[in-house]
């Protein structure tokens, strides 16, 4: 990927995440923008979010992102200027989880090989 489109997909994602907080921080604000991922033709962008939470607290930030995501992209438009606004497509990102549960195995077999050497 060319520094511009690294470029471009930060200040998304800093800007998305800005948004987020400052307008609807009573609704997001368990909500976390990991990446966004922008097609080299500026015309779609992949923004990737993880949760705080259970699955209750997952079901309403989808909800939350498919009621707003025109207002989101509406807001996005007057704070950058790109030749074309991408069309937004929010997507939960569970790498964050998944590595909880990683981590969790990890400690689990370290906990039985300590009791097998006792």
């Amino acid at each position: 990927m060319s520094n511009r489109g690294i470029r471009v997909n930060e200040l998304v994602k800093r800007e998305i995440s800005d948004i987020l907080h400052t307008r609807y921080q009573g609704d997001a604000v368990n909500i976390t923008i990991t990446e966004v991922s922008v097609s080299p033709d500026l015309r779609a962008a992949r923004v990737y979010y993880s949760i705080i939470g259970d699955e209750g607290v997952a079901y309403l930030a989808e909800k939350f992102f498919a009621a707003r995501h025109r207002d989101i992209r509406q807001e996005l438009s007057k704070r950058i200027v790109l030749k074309y606004l991408p069309t937004l497509r929010f997507v939960k990102d569970d790498s964050i989880a998944r590595g909880t549960d990683v981590l969790k195995i990890i400690d689990e077999l370290d906990a039985e090989d300590d009791l097998r050497e006792d």
